[in-house]
């Protein structure tokens, strides 16, 4: 009788395995940006008190619990990295290169059309114009396999779930209130940090660009009656301090000033623990 061999099996190639992709609506994105702008509130309140121990306000508006920044470089970055999927070496150089470039954006933003700036890395390892730097471009690294692989797919059912107790019309409802009143904030934080730079300025000769013109937009202000008593009731020094704890303005020779060292008795926090 003559005997079989058998035949060695090949090896099957081992699958890679990559994080199922949802469909991406304008409302699924929509709600994305929301979300995590208010994950991103948590994330910054909660880093600020464990690293220097004070509990302020790290949020992106007046009005509401949102960090925009993290709303922001979430939506862009799920939008991206699920081409990036491969596995986690190309999903940390992607979220490193993506959450760089739109911190630094952001950055930019606020200096060119605001005069401000909500961070500096000036005195950190490897930074680029003081906007962005070697440590949190790390971060935004880690993030990206993170958002990914574990926290977005817990949004997503998250989402889901919310859809399935909603009706399609109440929930596009929802987040089309949330997103006009995300924008009426974003409009109305810009004004009033645009104020409060202006009257920094003036009040306390800061040596600024476009000195005249911040002189100018002042006394349009302070001369009339009504404006005057809105701005100091509602975009106060104070209350955008709490706001913006870390409100720098630029000057004319490019140095950074924080706002809060001009003011050292307003208290930029709501609690401070002793250390």
């Amino acid at each position: 009788m003559e005997e079989v061999v058998e035949k060695p099996k090949k090896q099957e190639k081992k699958e890679i395995k990559t994080t199922p992709k949802k469909k991406l609506t304008i409302w699924r994105i929509l709600a994305y940006f929301i979300i995590y702008s208010v994950i991103g509130f948590l994330i910054e309140t909660t880093f600020a008190f464990i690293m220097y121990g004070v509990l302020e306000s790290r949020q992106s508006f007046l009005y509401g619990p949102f960090c925009s920044i993290y709303g922001l470089g979430a939506v862009v970055m799920i939008l991206i990295l699920r081409y990036f999927d491969k596995n986690n070496y190309t999903l940390f150089i992607a979220g490193y290169v993506i959450g760089s470039i739109v911190e630094y954006l952001v950055s930019l933003f606020g200096e060119l059309i605001l005069n401000t700036s909500w961070w500096d890395y000036s005195n950190r390892f490897l930074n680029i114009n003081g906007r962005i730097c070697f440590t949190y471009s790390i971060f935004w690294g880690l993030l990206g396999i993170y958002l990914i692989r574990s926290i977005n797919p817990k949004i997503d059912k998250l989402i889901d779930w919310v859809g399935n107790k909603l009706s399609p019309k109440i929930s596009k409802t929802i987040i089309t209130i949330l997103m006009m009143f995300l924008l009426f904030d974003c409009i109305v934080s810009a004004l009033a940090q645009d104020w409060v730079l202006t009257k920094v300025a003036v009040e306390k000769n800061l040596d600024v660009k476009q000195e005249e013109n911040e002189h100018k937009k002042y006394d349009s202000i302070y001369n009339d009656p009504e404006k005057k008593e809105f701005v100091d009731k509602y975009w106060s020094v104070e209350k955008v301090l709490k706001a913006y704890p870390n409100l720098t303005t630029n000057l004319e020779n490019g140095e950074k000033i924080y706002i809060k060292n001009l003011y050292p008795d307003i208290k930029t926090y709501y609690f401070k623990a002793e250390r």
